[in-house]
C-alpha cells in the first residue's frame, strides 16, 4: 500500500513538469521587452555605456528571485521595478524557465 502515494506523487511530479514546459512559450512572449536591454543579437543592448547582465541561459530559480524582488521593491532599479510589477507570479516563472532555457541571447 505504500508505493500507492508515491505512484501518485510521482504522477503529480510528472504533470506538474509536464504544465510547466507548456508555458515557455507564455514566457517567450512575454520575455520580449527584455530583449530590448538583456538581449540583443550579439549581446548589445540599448544602454552602451550601462552594465546590464546577460539573462539568456540564467538560472531560474535567480531569475524568478529577481524579478520578484523587484515587484515588491526589494531591488531598486525603476525600469525593473515596473516590469516586475506588471508580471503575476506565474507569469515571473514562465519568463524566468524561457529565459533559463536558452543558451544565446533571445
Amino acid at each position: 500500500m505504500k508505493l500507492i502515494p508515491l505512484i501518485v506523487a510521482t504522477g503529480a511530479l510528472s504533470l506538474a513538469a509536464t504544465t510547466h514546459a507548456a508555458d515557455l512559450d507564455a514566457g517567450r512572449q512575454l520575455a520580449y521587452t527584455c530583449t530590448g536591454c538583456h538581449g540583443i543579437a550579439g549581446y548589445k543592448n540599448a544602454y552602451p555605456n550601462y552594465h546590464v547582465p546577460r539573462i539568456a541561459g540564467q538560472n531560474r530559480d535567480y531569475l524568478v528571485a529577481a524579478l520578484t524582488a523587484y515587484s515588491k521593491g526589494e531591488r531598486t532599479h525603476p525600469t525593473m521595478r515596473a516590469q516586475g510589477e506588471a508580471l503575476s507570479a506565474e507569469e515571473i516563472d514562465n519568463v524566468a524557465s524561457y529565459l533559463a532555457s536558452l543558451r544565446e541571447a533571445p
